[in-house]
């Protein structure tokens, strides 16, 4: 709840990621496409791999409430304390050992022409190196009529939070073509994530954009156009192509949470204490969560990994959640805890609604047999079978 929710775009460990132990991408099926298998064992607890986006961007509802982070890795730029005043509403918030906040404000690094915030010099460097010579606005970062100003102002007009994605995750990738020297190379790795047919794309725009996603979409098209067009891209640009990179985005996005306060609850878990002040501490940061609650996660419904982002940064931790043996496929789960325990008919509608496709786990294999019925219209017939006859009556009665 403490994090900051930015946008990234995924790629396979073949790509750009530092595996920690032996494992290998095969080909699966022509529905499932690619998968992550093991080559040797992989204890509990151990690091897979680690994974560095071809491009990330913070979303822009995101940004525009102020949330600070590096413009480039998103690390959060605003201190522990700072993130608990401002997730709390109380700007006299307190937190102890302030000496645990990993935020080193005296490296932030600004853009000398629109003042953007880095975390370090070398994201600075290496954003501009990559992309933001192309996406700068100098002097026109407030502009409202600047093309990117006017791109980045419609799309926060037709997609409100909770974000799932952000069309400046877009942006980065043709400003990456435009800048590169082998503008071919990063082409290619573009286009190798995971396609999707012309049914598929649109229901995807439809999830991202809402009803009316058709209009939403040719007017973001035209403005991305205007503020952005590259030959070499040219095939991104056209209805059909532009469709096709918003479904890419929408299907291979990965979601990262940053927060200063994290990490601080993190280091303030790995103080030696004595047995007091360890209760103390522990009441402490439990009020402040409920402060906070006060004030404002390749599938499988059984995953053996999970990711994360201990770093505080755009780096993609993969971690084993049980020991997976020579051979056997690495899974991580797109739904969440309470989702996981829902029906297999509840899972496989949320799945297909979000990700379009039909998950197969041992899990849902298992359950296969069960009535094809979502958790709630279980729960809605247990409730009628539960009433008497009479119980609109009492309701009315209760009413009065």
């Amino acid at each position: 709840m403490a994090a900051s929710m930015c946008d990234v775009f995924s790629f396979c460990v073949g790509v750009a990621g530092r595996a920690r132990v032996a494992v290998e991408v095969r080909f699966v099926s022509s529905a499932k496409g690619k998968g992550l298998f093991a080559t040797q064992l992989i204890q509990k607890g151990e690091t897979i791999f680690i994974e560095r986006p071809l491009v990330a961007a913070q979303f822009l509802w995101n940004a525009l409430y102020r949330y600070r982070a590096c413009d480039h890795c998103l690390r959060a730029l605003e201190k522990a304390e700072e993130n608990a005043q401002r997730l709390t509403g109380k700007p006299g918030q307190v937190l102890p050992h302030p000496e645990l906040c990993t935020v080193r404000k005296d490296l932030h690094q600004n853009c000398p022409h629109c003042q953007v915030t880095y975390c370090s010099t070398e994201c600075l460097l290496a954003a501009a190196e990559q992309y933001h010579r192309v996406l700068c606005p100098g002097p026109s970062q407030d502009d409202p009529l600047h093309p990117l100003n006017k791109l980045q102002e419609a799309w926060r007009s037709v997609h409100y939070p909770p974000e799932t994605a952000s069309i400046m995750l877009m942006a980065r990738m043709v400003a990456t073509v435009k800048q590169a020297k082998d503008k071919d190379r990063w082409i290619r790795l573009f286009s190798q994530f995971c396609n999707k047919t012309a049914n598929e794309e649109e229901e995807i725009v439809h999830k991202l954009l809402g009803d009316k996603f058709k209009g939403q979409l040719e007017l973001l098209r035209r403005l991305f156009t205007e503020a952005l067009y590259e030959e070499a891209l040219s095939q991104w640009f056209t209805p059909d192509g532009f469709r096709s990179l918003f479904a890419l985005v929408g299907t291979n996005g990965q979601g990262i949470g940053t927060s200063s306060l994290s990490q601080w609850v993190h280091a303030c878990d790995a103080l030696e204490l004595k047995p007091q002040d360890r209760e103390q501490l522990d009441a402490f940061i439990d009020q402040l969560y409920k402060d906070i609650e006060t004030a404002t996660g390749n599938h499988s419904c059984v995953p053996n990994a999970e990711t994360s982002f201990p770093e505080n940064n755009f780096l993609l931790h993969l971690t084993a959640l049980e020991d997976i043996k020579p051979g056997e496929e690495i899974c991580i789960s797109y739904l969440d805890c309470c989702q996981r325990e829902r029906s297999r008919h509840s899972r496989h509608k949320i799945l297909r609604e979000n990700y379009l496709f039909v998950c197969s786990c041992p899990k849902c294999l298992a359950e296969a047999d069960e009535p094809n019925m979502t958790s709630e219209e279980e729960d809605d017939e247990e409730d009628e079978e539960g009433e008497p006859e009479d119980a609109e009556l009492g309701d009315e009665m209760t009413d009065v």
